[in-house]
């Protein structure tokens, strides 16, 4: 009987994990579309999910806790071996790359500059709604009479929260905006040193 629910449990965990691997058999069927460590990590998706699912058609059918036990640590070797090996293509992939930028640095042109917006657009949301929470909690702990209290439990939260979120959508504009300008002053350098 234990083996029969842990079955169920594992059918039912790999049929959920779909959202996993069918976007990975679409990389594999790309084939050369899609960058080696891409198809090398989905393989290594696929052979885990595959995994997983073997392992509950053995549960079912085997009486000794052996074979779905090795055949587990089996397709985990694989499994693993293969996103290692998709590690070591995206690092050199991104060897490549960089090697490719350096040269067209060397070439005049600048590098693209690396964009760090979206860190404190993160950073500014989190702080919002943390202090929503202490703003929400102290306006409780303070007591709720009646109905001003409460629209103030309400209220305050939401400001503080859309104070935060007014400010992420500022830097958002201002590092979209200091973007166009970068973009715009080579290219006008360029043109100026044309004869």
């Amino acid at each position: 009987m234990p083996q029969a629910v842990l079955a169920l449990g594992t059918a039912a965990v790999t049929a959920s994990g779909w959202v996993w691997y069918v976007p990975a058999l679409a990389d594999l069927r790309a084939g050369a579309d899609r960058p080696l460590s891409r198809r090398d990590a989905a393989a290594a998706c696929v052979s885990g999910w595959s995994t997983a699912g073997i392992v509950a058609v053995l549960l079912l059918l085997a009486e000794a806790w052996w074979i779905p036990c090795a055949a587990a640590v089996a397709g985990a070797l694989v499994t693993v071996g293969l996103r290692i090996r998709a590690v070591v293509a995206r690092r050199g992939e991104a060897r490549e790359a960089a090697r490719q930028w350096r040269e067209l640095a060397g070439s005049g042109r600048p590098l693209p500059g690396t964009d760090r917006s979206r860190y404190v657009v993160a950073a500014l949301v989190g702080t919002g709604l943390a202090a929503a929470v202490v703003t929400a909690a102290l306006r409780l702990a303070a007591g709720v009479d009646d109905t001003a209290d409460r629209l103030a439990a309400v209220t305050a939260p939401a400001a503080v929260l859309g104070l935060f979120l007014a400010l992420a959508v500022t830097h958002t504009r201002m590092a979209r905006r200091r973007a166009r300008t970068d973009r715009a002053r080579p290219s006008r350098q360029g043109r100026a040193g044309t004869p």
